[in-house]
């Protein structure tokens, strides 16, 4: 007999019905009279305030990634999820400081993505569009993450996965064409209403049930064999803080983090907001436990191996052991809207990066804006597309975790074409564009280090260091090498059209 009832599928239908379409009826809230132009489609106007940003922020940075990633790698080693509370933490200061100033600047010039204003910085368009499809390369197994979090789902629901991951996802495809960030805007409301309600009853029912956090914490201890759900190993201590610290500093240098902070009203809607995003990691920290929890109710490490679940399932069985089943297709149909909501910004970010600095550089000088609009909104298709094939390869289903690190060892070589340049003008498009050149072609090396097999953390002659850190640094280094040999062959000028004062936030 099926766990799910007729009843039960309908729930969870029916919530992710309700979801999605909200984000349908979108396309007229605040609505404006022109939807065509790229500035409205693609940014939902500049329009938006406080509350929808922190609903919006919220839906586009803790994503299945929280929902099923976190928790899984804390059901299969650990302590070591907890890096994603520590960079839940280090996060907001970054924002606080340097989202303000490319807000002011983008606002001023109608800049859409972050490569509109490398352009303009580095007056380079080569630099601006190898930038930008860095950030699209990164931005593709995010989305595959959300996509593979769904197929978890569906298989703990005995649903096809395959067919139903691609019905999933072109209704989202719909809805993103139609409404632009609106879509996804509007239904972040809905979905974190869901996700805390679901989330919230579990914490609150999960040590009911296992008898409290200390018998929880105790027998996770005993079936881990040592105290690793409480502590991790000293070996692994450099490429825990690197991890923390690389996944800080790469989150909003994602495409999807500057679309959600471009789409503010003012830059004090964003200094507002990195103060109350912090909340959101009560959540984070919830569900990590609740990894640890689900090794204690099932009485095995989700490791995959031996025949123990693969770490995704963490959650998903937590749950299913748990709870009746209509509470269960109600947090089930939780975390498929907390999927879908994400991977539409995505799309959107990614979009307009492929036409804002390859299409309009490279193909089409003139185009207006309403044909870029339109043009974003095929490209979301094929993004779209694009990371279902991604989400089926076997590497990427495997360890979903390794998707988030992965694209932000990518994303994070964009840092000094975006973070630094927003303080100094000293540097240059050679001195930038050559670490750029170095820090991509590490990353793909440390992949190489690690035969491709869905590791981020170096191996132990690198001493665990991650690799986007490790990037990162040679990228840094690159930079400072070639400036200072250009200047002191005096061939250093003063490039860009972006005055130091255009950056300069309103208080």
């Amino acid at each position: 007999m099926s766990y799910f009832s007729s009843i039960d599928y309908a729930i969870f239908l029916i919530v992710v019905i309700v979801a999605l379409f909200t984000g349908f009826i979108a396309y007229r809230w605040r609505k404006p009279k022109e939807m065509g132009n790229i500035e409205e489609w693609g940014l939902g106007g500049r329009r938006f305030g406080t509350v929808v940003i922190w609903f919006l922020l919220g839906g586009d940075l803790y994503t299945a990634y929280t929902l099923i990633a976190v928790p899984g790698v804390a059901a299969s080693s650990g302590a070591l999820a907890m890096f994603a509370i520590t960079y839940g933490i280090m996060i907001y200061p970054i924002v606080y400081a340097t989202m303000p100033r490319l807000y002011t600047v983008s606002k001023k010039r109608g800049y859409i993505t972050s490569s509109d204003y490398v352009r303009d910085r580095f007056n380079s368009r080569l630099l601006a569009m190898l930038i930008g499809l860095t950030g699209v390369v990164a931005e593709m197994p995010y989305i595959a993450l959300q996509e593979v979090s769904i197929g978890y789902v569906f298989r703990a629901m005995s649903v096809p996965v395959t067919v139903a991951l691609v019905a999933a996802f072109a209704v989202v495809a719909i809805f993103t064409f139609v409404s632009g960030l609106r879509g996804p805007s509007l239904t972040a409301v809905l979905k974190d209403a869901i996700i805390w309600v679901a989330v919230i009853t579990i914490i609150i029912y999960v040590p009911y049930r296992l008898g409290g956090f200390g018998p929880i914490f105790s027998n996770a201890a005993s079936i881990f064999k040592s105290n690793a759900p409480l502590f991790e190993s000293p070996g692994l201590s450099l490429g825990y803080t690197t991890l923390a610290l690389g996944s800080a500093l790469a989150l909003f240098l994602y495409p999807h983090g500057v679309t959600g902070t471009l789409s503010s009203k003012d830059s004090r809607t964003i200094k507002r907001n990195a103060s109350l995003l912090p909340l959101y990691n009560v959540l984070l920290l919830i569900v990590a436990v609740l990894g640890i929890a689900a090794v204690a109710a099932q009485g095995v490490v989700f490791n995959g191996k031996g025949g123990n679940p693969a770490s995704s399932f963490a959650i998903p069985y937590l749950i299913k052991d748990l709870f009746p089943s209509a509470f269960t297709a109600f947090a089930y149909a939780a975390i498929v809207v907390g999927s879908v909501v994400p991977a539409s910004i995505m799309a959107i970010a990614s979009a307009n990066l492929l036409t804002r600095n390859v299409y309009r550089e490279y193909i089409n000088k003139n185009a207006s804006s309403r044909s870029q609009a339109m043009l974003s909104r095929v490209l979301v298709l094929v993004v779209i597309a694009g990371s279902l094939v991604f989400a089926l390869l076997p590497v990427a289903s495997g360890n979903i975790v390794y998707l988030q690190t992965l694209g932000g060892a990518f994303v994070l070589q964009t840092l000094p074409a975006i973070y630094i340049s927003l303080y100094t003008r000293k540097l240059n498009k050679w001195s930038v564009g050559i670490g750029w050149l170095v820090g991509v072609s590490a990353a793909v090396y440390g992949q190489y280090l690690n035969h491709f097999s869905g590791g981020t953390l170096l191996p132990p002659s690198y001493d665990f260091i991650y690799l986007g850190i490790f990037a990162l640094i040679l990228n840094v280094v690159t930079v400072l090498i070639v400036h200072g040999i250009m200047t002191g062959m005096h061939r250093v000028k003063d490039e860009g059209i972006i005055e130091n004062h255009e950056l300069e936030p309103e208080f």
